[in-house]
């Protein structure tokens, strides 16, 4: 069904056949080479004048205001907005004046690609300018921008702030709310800023099937679809952990991979369905090393990317200056609490979370229900970075058992506003023990636990090969980012986040 057109739509595509009219091609396939941006000239061209008289600069107009046969407009590339000065007689140096009087003033529309040649200078108020000489048309445009306006009062009015309408339609959010493109650059300085650690210490990168005949190395359910030519079903990854530990059994003493992950669980404004973790594993090493090591990490990241350890998250100011803080886990709940549970059989801990007001039910298992309790009850009152260490068993099929405490596991996660960064491990490299792990997860899944580990024999088959002594390591991306940026929601943080379909037809 095709979509009715506003007026400011129809007139754009008379403007388009206007040009076309005219033998000049909307959307040119000729290179136009840029040899500048707006933010170097801004920068630069005060103390070297003597390098812009020859400029070439492309991006979209965003202003324009016409005082007869001269007129100043505003041109935004992917690094900022510059001003154009333009003269009719310099455009067009003949007779013909078609190039101002006609393209540039009438078929032109706030939002089309010009590419310019010309000269920088400066203004009689002092403003850097680009004196245009000759303009190119890049791309003609079919819709116009929501552009906020300001009145003489400072009020913005017409501002694109819905966030629906920004994350459906990011590629207009990142056009006129620029400012967005903060958050976006800053996540990729994080994971260049890892990255570059990893590859100091000398940690391969690798790559791992994201389709997978066993989903596992998580509590998590998962994506399922079904391959044709192998007429079997496959899942989407929840995590990479177990091919991981493939590589450390294969020989690697330290590997890593930027993941992505799939969920098939709720969303919200700490949830997508579709994330980003890093997972290491180093041979030879335990949970303390990698504690030290998640330290160390995150603290250069925020030195990288803000030049300070102090980064600013709504009203609090977080410090990744080492060292951080170490709570147990049950020495968690006994703080926030006053309840020590650590002695608790699974009934008196249901009853304990019921009374906490905490929602309970029949599936849960020990493990899950300290899970809750820690979730709904401490969690979010750990603001400055903080370690969980040393889980219960039940709550970690693949961790290792603690070397001084029965019923532990040597297992640890970062906590930061609120919400969980990372997880790591002493992995369990014992074969049997692992296997009798799987062996209980699957008697939690026949209670109707939807997140319970599956049994992976393959993964079982390599570790009886022999996986050394190993410390491994998830840290959320998305989540590590929304810090990192001060974003308040996940989405803040993807370009294209996961969404339900339009409800109308025609979008807006």
């Amino acid at each position: 069904m095709n979509r009715a057109l506003s007026e400011q739509e129809v007139v754009r595509r008379e403007s388009l056949q206007k040009l076309i009219d005219l033998g000049i091609n909307p959307y040119p396939s000729e290179l136009f080479e840029v040899n500048v941006s707006s933010e170097e000239i801004k920068k630069n061209y005060t103390s070297d004048k003597l390098g812009y008289k020859n400029i070439q600069i492309a991006g979209r107009l965003m202003s324009r205001r016409v005082m007869g046969k001269a007129a100043f407009a505003e041109l935004q590339d992917s690094t900022g907005r510059i001003q154009l000065y333009f003269n009719r007689d310099e455009i067009c140096s003949g007779e013909d004046k078609t190039m101002y009087n006609t393209v540039f003033k009438k078929l032109l529309d706030i939002g089309d690609f010009i590419g310019v040649n010309g000269y920088v200078f400066t203004t009689k108020v002092g403003e850097i300018s680009i004196h245009v000489e000759s303009f190119t048309v890049l791309t003609k445009t079919l819709r116009p921008l929501p552009l906020p306006k300001m009145d003489a009062d400072g009020n913005v009015h017409d501002a694109f702030t819905d966030p629906e309408k920004r994350y459906r339609q990011r590629y207009v959010d990142l056009v006129v709310n620029p400012q967005v493109k903060e958050a976006f650059v800053k996540r990729t300085q994080l994971t260049n800023s890892m990255r570059s650690y990893l590859n100091d210490k000398g940690y391969l990168e690798v790559e791992t099937p994201i389709l997978q005949p066993i989903y596992g190395g998580a509590a998590a359910r998962p994506f399922k679809t079904h391959h044709n030519t192998l007429d079997m079903p496959l899942y989407l990854r929840i995590a990479n952990e177990l091919y991981l530990k493939r590589l450390i059994v294969g020989g690697f003493d330290g590997v890593y991979e930027f993941s992505k992950d799939f969920r098939n669980e709720g969303m919200s404004r700490f949830h997508n369905p579709e994330f980003t973790q890093v997972e290491l594993y180093v041979a030879y090493k335990d949970y303390n090393w990698m504690m030290d090591l998640v330290e160390e990490m995150v603290e250069k990241i925020a030195l990288d990317l803000h030049g300070t350890t102090e980064v600013q998250v709504g009203d609090n100011t977080i410090n990744f200056q080492r060292p951080w803080k170490r709570y147990t886990m049950y020495e968690a709940i006994e703080h926030f609490t006053g309840i020590d549970i650590s002695e608790m059989d699974e009934e008196t801990m249901a009853e304990t979370a019921k009374k906490l007001g905490v929602s309970v039910d029949s599936s849960m298992g020990r493990g899950k229900l300290i899970d809750e309790i820690f979730g709904e009850k401490c969690e979010s009152q750990l603001i400055q970075p903080t370690f969980i260490t040393d889980y219960p068993v039940e709550m970690s099929p693949l961790a290792k058992k603690h070397r001084d405490k029965e019923g532990l596991v040597e297992r640890f996660e970062a906590i930061c506003n609120g919400k969980e960064i990372c997880n790591a491990f002493s992995e369990l490299n014992d074969p049997i023990d692992q296997r009798e792990r799987f062996e209980e997860q699957l008697q939690l899944a026949k209670r109707g636990d939807e997140e319970a580990m599956v049994l992976d024999e393959d993964f079982l088959r390599s570790i009886e090969y022999g996986m050394p002594p190993t410390a491994g390591l998830g840290i959320g991306i998305d989540r590590l980012s929304m810090i990192m940026t001060n974003s308040n929601s996940i989405q803040d943080v993807l370009f294209f986040p996961q969404m339900k379909p339009e409800q109308k037809a025609s979008e807006e």
